[in-house]
């Protein structure tokens, strides 16, 4: 396997950091085997009382036969947590800073408020 895929061998929803198995996250870009459907329809509720797609893809690494087997690309690019509402702000503040139609005027506007607080 390159360098930047993986084999995934378990995945834990939304761990405290303590009990994380390993510095990586699922970042929700997936392409999976359409078995999945038939393993979600036998999949209880889990962590929050809702079926977790990861439960599902635990099952998948598990698993062995057609369809079975879950593989990860290893991002190292910028993470947003977009579920996380200050750093959903940060990436809107940062990407629109970023534009070349919008962070013109928006990067001294961010620059004056900020002075001004």
């Amino acid at each position: 396997e390159p360098e930047d895929v993986v084999k995934v061998t378990g995945l834990v929803e939304k761990p405290s950091a303590e009990d994380a198995p390993s510095n990586l996250a699922v970042i929700g870009r997936y392409v999976l085997d359409p078995v999945v459907f038939q393993i979600l329809q036998r999949t209880g509720p889990g962590r929050g009382n809702e079926i977790q797609l990861t439960d599902a893809l635990q099952v998948l690494a598990e698993g062995t036969g057609e369809g079975f087997g879950v593989h990860a690309v290893v991002f190292r690019g910028k993470r947003y947590d977009t579920g996380d509402k200050l750093s959903y702000l940060k990436a809107v503040i940062e990407l629109a800073s970023a534009r070349e139609d919008l962070g013109p005027e928006l990067r001294p506007w961010l620059k004056d408020f900020a002075a001004s607080i």
